[in-house]
């Protein structure tokens, strides 16, 4: 089946099949989170990308085969509030931006560096810092080698705009500036948009909008 990227709270998991990657993306939580949970197919190890909420419902994602790594996007509490449960049942390790580590209320193992590297297996994710939501958000970057990349953004970057800045023109530009230089600047139109919350979206869809988002300031 044709993964969409679609998922609603209490629905089934929408999985996007690559050929290095297993992506399942599964909305929990009642501020419609997304949680992502990455499968190597060559090791069958796993990483979770943002315990968000309703921790059975992830553990049931997650499985048997348990899980290695949990990222979390970013500090806000929305994001994890089921990290310590999933710790807690799979040993994971736990990674977030060095900037955004210290606002999470469960301990960051590795905190991570802009340009750092993050392995699920034998597939490498490129984190990289974008500053303005909070002060240490990451998306995360898959550079697919058999075809286009894939980024988790986190509350980074939706479908129509960057992520909320709270009418703060000075963190409103830090985060265009960084969404532009290190997503949109270096990735190809093609590139798939993994959002924290609601639908997906590509590059492509939205580069024409940049002038706009700039000029309304949010």
């Amino acid at each position: 089946m044709t993964y969409s990227g679609t998922v609603k709270v209490g629905g089934p998991a929408d999985v996007h099949e690559l050929t290095d990657l297993m992506i399942s993306k599964v909305a929990v939580g009642p501020m419609n989170n997304n949680a992502y949970l990455l499968r190597c197919r060559a090791t069958g190890e796993q990483l979770l990308i943002d315990a968000a909420a309703e921790a059975p419902t992830l553990l049931r994602l997650i499985g048997d085969d348990g899980i290695r790594s949990v990222v979390t996007t970013h500090r806000h509490g929305d994001h994890w509030q089921a990290l310590a449960e999933v710790v807690a049942a799979t040993g994971a390790r736990t990674y977030a931006g060095r900037y955004d580590a210290e606002g999470i209320g469960v301990p960051t193992d590795e905190p991570v560096e802009d340009g750092g590297t993050i392995r699920v297996g034998e597939v490498s994710l490129t984190a990289r810092h974008l500053t303005g939501h909070t002060p240490g958000s990451v998306a995360l970057v898959y550079d697919d080698p058999h075809g286009a990349p894939h980024v988790f953004t986190g509350d980074c970057l939706f479908p129509g705009g960057v992520g909320n800045t709270h009418n703060d023109p000075e963190a409103f530009a830090s985060l265009l500036h960084d969404v532009e230089t290190k997503l949109f600047e270096p990735l190809p139109d093609e590139t798939w948009v993994y959002p924290g919350h609601g639908h997906d979206t590509t590059l492509g869809a939205e580069r024409p909008e940049l002038p706009r988002w700039r000029e309304r300031g949010w």
